[in-house]
């Protein structure tokens, strides 16, 4: 799946560039153009691709401070300067838009779903979000941020991935560790999702192609994203087991959002080497996941890569009924009862379109 990286805000920033670096480590091609946009300078330094400065005129490289609104509002006065920034990067080759970002700072949460917004005017492929939630520990302003960017973002990209911090590193890790285990990990992840049908090593038999990921984020709302491996066996018949095992871990353990897992739609991919891989482990995988996601819609196939692992990979659509969502909202709408924000009712912010906006 070919994409383009816009990473906004600092952590959006350098998870574009993560993804970016893993993709050409990799040798997938899959990410055609990267871009990194941000209000404070300083954060801008720090990073090996283009950047666009936002805001000089309000906050001067400063930043935001945090401030969500101001966040957006800074976007929403420099959102030609970002889309020009974007023109030629953006080719025929390209699949898909990802806007990258952090939901608890301040441009990052406020300035994604403007950029979002901006770009699903001029562009018919689909753009979509990759969301960072704070974890618990991260304070109620961050939760506050997320809640509101969450909501809009929702709205305006036409499927947002969503990843929570507490989900991809080790307990016991201090917070720079633990950025730096979750960064790894979503770029490993997330970067396999990205080249999922460009088949680098070898022909499978049932090789997954880009339409099948667009297709599985096609009912929009909420995505989520699991991944587990293990040693691939001789033959393929050996790892039968080993798939459906694989498969479980990354659903019930090793989810982005975990316990996430009533979805409308499912992407299971097996990536190894084509001879490891047993169609009939990656069927009964399959079926596994439409019993324990309730979805008929639930998509499988290979993607050959040169390994002596075989990887699960559990792509979930349309999860944003799910407990785990709920407990998060419940969590911001607490921090912004704390910060004197206005009230917001967890239970019904997908199901109506009054949100509390941040464009």
């Amino acid at each position: 799946m070919k994409v383009v990286l816009v990473g906004v805000g600092q952590a959006g920033g350098k998870l574009a560039q993560r993804l970016a670096q893993y993709d050409q480590r990799m040798d997938f091609g899959a990410v055609q153009g990267a871009l990194a946009v941000n209000s404070a300078k300083a954060d801008l330094r720090e990073l090996d691709l283009d950047t666009v400065l936002v805001g000089q005129d309000r906050v001067k490289g400063h930043g935001v401070g945090g401030d969500n609104e101001l966040g957006a509002e800074v976007m929403q006065s420099d959102a030609t300067q970002v889309m020009d920034s974007l023109d030629g990067r953006i080719t025929a080759d390209a699949e898909a838009i990802f806007v990258v970002a952090g939901l608890g700072g301040g441009t990052g949460s406020g300035g994604a779903p403007v950029l979002a917004h901006e770009l699903n005017q001029v562009y018919e492929m689909p753009v979509y979000g990759l969301g960072i939630l704070p974890g618990r520990g991260e304070g109620a302003m961050y939760q506050a941020n997320a809640g509101r960017s969450l909501k809009t973002l929702v709205r305006e990209a036409d499927a947002t991935l969503l990843i929570d911090n507490d989900a991809w590193h080790t307990s016991g890790e201090s917070v720079g560790e633990a950025f730096e285990t979750i960064n790894q990990n979503i770029a490993q992840r997330v970067g396999l999702l990205f080249a999922s049908g460009e088949a680098v090593e070898g022909v499978g038999e049932s090789v997954v192609d880009s339409s099948e990921v667009i297709n599985t984020l096609r009912s929009g709302g909420i995505a989520a994203l699991g991944f587990a491996s293990a040693e691939a066996g001789e033959d393929a018949e050996a790892n039968v087991n080993t798939v459906t095992s694989i498969t479980r871990r990354a659903l019930l353990s090793k989810l982005s959002l975990p316990n996430a897992i009533d979805a409308d739609s499912g992407l299971l991919v097996v990536a190894g080497q084509p001879d490891s891989i047993p169609r009939k482990g990656v069927e009964r995988a399959r079926k596994w996941l439409e019993d324990e996601t309730g979805s008929l819609q639930i998509r499988g196939g290979d993607f050959p890569l040169d390994s002596g692992r075989l990887a699960a990979l559990v792509l979930l659509g349309g999860v944003e009924r799910s407990e785990r969502i709920e407990e998060f909202m419940q969590r911001a709408k607490e921090a912004a009862e704390q910060a004197d924000q206005p009230d917001v009712d967890p239970a019904e912010q997908f199901q109506t379109d009054e949100l509390d906006d941040l464009i």
